[in-house]
């Protein structure tokens, strides 16, 4: 079966009136975990982007004290199954201050950890790579935000 395209989508669904909408996102919800994560977003927590931010900084926060520390192998895993937890979030929001908070927030932790970066290639590059996402997703900001986080992201810099 092939997908129809998304302006297709549209026009189907403003032709079906809301008791058939609502039951077809039931549906589609019922299905995937994240397609429910999302809907869950959209209804309880768009509202509140600051509070959803606080709420992924924690859950970050619980994630990092979980890390083992003792051996590179494990510090690895560890922060790839945090990073993908913190994409998922930034993807639900898809707002750039809430990327660039959260990515900020990811290698600050990594940071403050005292995780080694120059101990495995693989977290260096990874790191490196929160950096250049950071830089993108605050070239998408307003001036002025870009000028607020600019102390925090050259904290993060590897000197």
């Amino acid at each position: 079966m092939k997908a129809a395209a998304l302006n297709e989508i549209k026009k189907e669904l403003s032709l079906r009136d809301i008791d058939e909408v609502t039951a077809l996102c039931l549906r589609l919800a019922r299905y995937k975990k994240e397609n429910k994560e999302l809907l869950s977003y959209l209804l309880f927590e768009s509202q509140d982007e600051a509070g959803y931010i606080t709420h992924i900084k924690e859950e970050l926060d619980e994630q990092f004290e979980a890390l083992p520390s003792a051996n590179v192998y494990f510090v690895k895993k560890g922060l790839r199954r945090i990073l993908r937890l913190a994409n998922k979030q930034i993807k639900y929001s898809a707002m750039p201050n809430t990327e660039v908070e959260v990515r900020v927030h990811f290698c600050s932790n990594i940071k403050k950890r005292g995780i080694s970066l120059s101990s495995s290639p693989v977290l260096a590059n990874m790191y490196a790579m929160q950096l250049r996402k950071i830089d993108a997703a605050l070239s998408k900001l307003p001036d002025d935000l870009q000028y607020d986080y600019a102390h925090d992201i050259e904290s993060l810099q590897v000197k």
